[in-house]
């Protein structure tokens, strides 16, 4: 997700902030079903996988937000 981003800043995060911490990895459960759902391995109906989607990209949006925010302070 923060590809071009140096790893250790990401690292950092995850160490020292919860919210980006519980929101990484909620992001990356949501891609894995979107992901499953999308191959036919996970039935879900298509509200269930808009829902998701659209959660997904509004954790993302926000670890864009914490990420580009820690940059600025370091």
């Amino acid at each position: 997700m923060f590809e071009g981003q140096p790893q250790s800043d990401v690292e950092a995060l995850l160490k020292s902030n919860p919210e980006f911490r519980q929101l990484y990895y909620r992001h990356r459960e949501l891609d894995k079903q979107v992901l499953d759902a999308e191959l036919g391995v996970l039935p879900i109906d298509d509200t269930t996988l808009a829902r998701m989607k659209k959660e997904k990209l509004h954790a993302k949006d926000q670890l864009t937000r914490i990420f580009a925010a820690h940059q600025t302070r370091h």
